[in-house]
């Protein structure tokens, strides 16, 4: 007998059992191997029936293969029936209803009326967008023959296809079917296959029965097979024109015309949300929280939502595994799963993970069923990584150190060969990155230029394989070489124009500049000095100031770095006061700031010495020491203009109006912060022009224009949110807060303090590396809190008293007045625990006490000033302190407190203003 495969039709339709046999075979996605291994009979036997070669087998191994085909009823009979002997039976593909995965249930045609041989589709979440975009696609005039789901395992390609195809059915007259493609399969056996289950018996059929109706045919688990599918998809697109394939598979098939379709993990949450609501507009997170309603009946607790981020975060937003996890919340809470879980994503395993939907609805009991072996993710991953050429797997395995999003230049730098300093040898990353993407192994999201990202799960196992060929420390290295520079083009953009789109680049690199910091200080402690030092500002910007100083003081006492350049040094040296300056510790790092200022000098450092100068600037007056400081503003303004540099120029200016201020010359204050801002639109500096109309609100409010003050410094205020600079618009918060006080427009006042309060943040002890202070720096750290001079006239480029960090406890006076309860607590000299209090308490208490005092509680308003007074600095006297001390003075008429106030401004050199002339009128003895 001729091959089943070569058989024609007899008259009447009917089918020998060499085709029934081979197709039901087919579309249970068997081998002859497996088959046979399932009946218990020899693949010979198998090989023999579907050749034709026995065309009456023994009764016992018909229903041996029947039972491991798991056929019952109809076509169970009429396979025994035609194994007796030729009968008129219906053909294997033409039952339109029996779907043609393993053991699939019988389901009716579509109401269309269109033949629908299909499993039926599950629940999808978070796929809206790509179930559309796909419909859409299959729906189209023009379209491809052949579009091809690429994607990781467990990404969820066969969900989704199946949904897109029940979606489009009635677009397909012809039908809609699908094919999972088995082990070993030959072209012929796919041929058959895809014939069979659209109701003919051999491809020339196939066109015949269409008749030039459009049908769709899936394709699934293209790996399985792929030249053999790559050849009968060339037939079978070619020999019947109206059909369509959506194929599913680890990586495209490879034919003409085929159209490659990433699919991609669920979007996940950032770190910062962990609201229920907000969670649930991510789908990974409501995915999560969908597979655990199925295994605990409560919803997380709102204890548990930070948890449940963090499990969809470093699950990677993938599909299987978020199910895989979600399972076990049967047994654990998600604190005890990100606990026990959270490092070992890679370990998750499950049958699922090499195994199909289709065999997934073999019913219990029809013998069909396989062995369920465990499959992990680190496994279904290595399985795409052997698809790439050795070239490309060291190349994921470099890109696997970037922590976060990168762009293609940042890969460029570094894929580039180390050896090649001078980047006379260009690696174009682009092909490589088309090649990953078309692999489902990279995810492209986003329009700005860091859009690339390694799938979590590639990027796990690519760091677990880099460290056993013993690449991952050089890997480090090198991605750290290559961070140094991104933030080193980057720091200079930090002042004038392209300050925003500055800090938003170093934003989105933020994980990265993390990794590396903490690595080279490991491996490359020069590389993480060169890259901390150029952090400084944006530290600052951020927020950061306390960690950036103890990451700066560990860098410079590494004994690696001491024969470092000395300029870099020296800008590091500068870093270090001016992040001190940020959170009151501005004047312990005044020798700091003297070294960096000398090495400048003898350097001809033109740069280097307008920072260092600026920076002492503001240190001096904030440790007392205002006739320097006004020297250092001095020489400031004398070297910018010799060298034509008008920013520079704008800074000096805008730090000289502090003394106006001090002796009470606030009309001299006011026009030369007219001069600041007509210098900052000169050179374009946005941020100096609104620091400047940010003391000029202070001055307003000096002088007793409090609506003036209120105004200006809510415009400001909200300009320098947009910017992103959240400290001094603290500082100018407390600015409109004092003007509401002192205008009696109390109620106004309380809400600016609630405000201010909402946005405190703490000082984490313990934040940031471990810092000796025996080392270089140990000269500097002698504890103390001092802080820069508030107020009006701010040294650019540090943040006052007004602006610093401060606890997130609102500081109540202690009956002894010393106004220190919820100071947190920060590390002195050999580690010993000093109290901090932060800038903004004294602000706080100042407003807290003017509100106080304008309602005639005298009380309750000495208790907030005297808070205000101990939360300045120890021994100096700066303006807020010294308004604390009129407050004081004013709200319990004691002599000493008089007297305090008298030796302030003696010391200081602060002259009262006439306001507060008025509110000591009469406390003073006559005579």
């Amino acid at each position: 007998m001729t091959p089943a495969h070569d058989h024609q039709l007899a008259p009447g339709g009917r089918t020998p059992l060499a085709e029934l046999l081979r197709g039901h075979r087919l579309r249970a996605g068997l081998t002859q191997a497996e088959l046979a291994q399932r009946a218990g009979i020899g693949v010979r036997t198998v090989r023999d029936l579907e050749r034709g070669r026995s065309s009456r087998p023994q009764r016992t191994t018909v229903e041996l293969l029947a039972d491991a085909l798991g056929l019952t009823d109809g076509p169970r009979a009429a396979f025994l029936t035609t194994a007796r002997g030729r009968v008129t039976v219906p053909a294997v593909a033409a039952e339109p209803a029996r779907a043609p995965g393993a053991g699939s249930a019988p389901r009716e045609p579509d109401p269309s009326g269109t033949p629908i041989a299909l499993p039926p589709p599950v629940e999808l979440i978070g796929r809206e967008r790509d179930l559309a975009d796909l419909a859409a696609l299959l729906t189209t005039d023009h379209w491809p023959p052949v579009v091809t789901l690429v994607g990781l395992a467990g990404v969820g390609k066969t969900a989704l296809a199946l949904a897109v195809a029940h979606e489009v059915v009635a677009a397909y007259p012809g039908g809609v079917a699908g094919v999972l493609v088995g082990e070993g399969s030959d072209a012929a056996d796919v041929l058959a296959a895809m014939s069979a289950v659209l109701g003919a018996a051999r491809l020339p059929d196939l066109a015949v029965r269409l008749r030039n109706r459009p049908a769709l045919l899936l394709v699934d688990a293209a790996e399985r097979a792929p030249d053999p599918l790559a050849e009968a998809l060339r037939q079978v697109t070619d020999a019947v024109p109206s059909l369509r394939v959506l194929v599913t598979g680890r990586h495209p098939v490879g034919v003409p015309g085929e159209l490659v379709r990433p699919v991609a993990p669920l979007d996940v949450p950032p770190a910062d949300v962990v609201d229920a609501a907000d969670l649930a507009r991510y789908p990974a997170a409501a995915l999560f929280a969908a597979r655990l309603a199925r295994v605990r009946p409560e919803p997380p607790d709102p204890r548990e939502l930070p948890a449940l981020a963090a499990l969809v975060r470093r699950l990677g937003g993938l599909p299987l595994a978020i199910e895989l996890m979600a399972a076990r919340g049967r047994i654990l809470d998600l604190d005890e799963l990100l606990d026990r879980y959270g490092d070992r994503v890679l370990d998750l395993a499950s049958p699922d993970l090499g195994r199909r939907g289709w065999e997934a609805a073999e019913p219990a009991g029809s013998g069909r069923a396989r062995a369920a072996v465990a499959v992990t993710l680190r496994e279904a991953v290595a399985t795409s990584y052997r698809l790439l050429a050795a070239s490309e797997r060291a190349a994921v395995r470099r890109l696997s150190a970037f922590a976060n999003r990168w762009s293609v230049e940042l890969a460029e730098e570094l894929l580039a060969d180390e050896a090649d300093r001078d980047g006379a040898v260009v690696v174009d990353p682009v092909p490589l990155l088309d090649r990953l993407v078309e692999l489902g192994l990279l995810s492209v999201r986003g329009s700005g230029p860091f859009r690339f990202r390694l799938l979590d799960a590639v990027r796990d196992f690519a760091v677990e394989r880099a460290a056993g060929l013993g690449e991952l420390t050089a890997i480090r290295r090198r991605h750290a070489v290559v961070v140094a520079r991104l933030v080193t083009r980057t720091a200079p953009d930090l002042v004038g124009a392209k300050l925003p789109a500055a800090v938003r680049q170093l934003d989105e690199a933020t994980s990265d500049i993390s990794a590396a910091l903490a690595h080279a200080a490991t491996d490359d402690p020069l590389t993480a000095l060169r890259l901390a030092a150029a952090l400084t500002r944006w530290w600052r910007l951020r927020g950061r100031d306390v960690s950036g100083r103890q990451w700066l003081r560990r860098l410079l006492a590494d004994p690696r770095t001491a024969d470092a350049d000395p300029v870099l040094r020296a800008w590091a040296l500068l870093g270090v006061a001016r992040l001190a300056a940020e959170h009151g510790a501005g004047a312990q790092e005044l020798p700091a700031a003297r070294a960096a200022l000398d090495v400048f000098a003898a350097h001809g450092e033109v740069t280097g010495e307008l920072e260092a100068r600026t920076v002492l600037c503001a240190l001096l007056v904030g440790a007392g020491e205002h006739d320097e400081g006004r020297e250092q503003a001095q020489a400031v303004l004398a070297l910018a203009t010799r060298h034509g540099r008008i920013r520079d120029m704008a800074v000096a200016q805008n730090n000289l109006t502090w003394h106006e201020i001090r002796l009470g010359d606030l009309t001299g204050a006011r026009r030369r912060l007219a001069i600041v801002d007509r210098l900052a639109a000169q050179c374009d500096e946005r941020r100096l022009r609104l620091l400047a109309r940010a003391n000029l609100a202070d001055v307003a409010r000096l002088q007793g224009r409090y609506a003036e003050a209120v105004e200006q410094g809510r415009r400001v205020a909200g300009a320098l949110a947009d910017l992103g600079d959240p400290g001094h618009r603290r500082r100018v918060l407390g600015t409109v807060g004092l003007a509401l006080a002192r205008g009696g427009r109390l109620d106004e006042a309380v809400d600016v303090l609630a405000e201010l309060r909402a946005e405190a943040r703490p000082v984490p002890l313990g934040s940031g590396p471990a810092v000796p202070v025996d080392g270089p720096l140990a000269a500097a750290s002698v504890p103390r809190r001092d802080v820069v001079p508030s107020g009006s006239a701010l040294p650019e480029g540090v943040v006052a008293a007004r602006s610093g960090p401060v606890s997130p406890v609102a500081v109540m006076p202690s009956p002894s007045g010393s106004g220190r309860l919820g100071w947190p607590v920060g590390q002195g000299r050999a580690g010993t625990a000093v109290a901090t209090p932060q800038p903004e308490e004294e602000i706080i208490a100042l407003i807290e006490g003017t509100v106080a005092l304008h309602r005639g509680d005298r009380e309750l308003a000495a208790e907030w000033f005297g808070a205000a007074v101990e939360a300045g600095v120890d021994g100096q006297y700066r303006r807020d302190v010294v308004e604390a001390l009129v407050g004081l003075a004013a709200s319990t008429g004691d002599p000493a407190v008089l007297d305090r106030l008298d030796r302030a401004c003696r010391e200081s050199g602060i002259r009262l203003l006439p306001y507060e002339q008025d509110l000591l009128r009469g406390l003073r003895p006559v005579g």
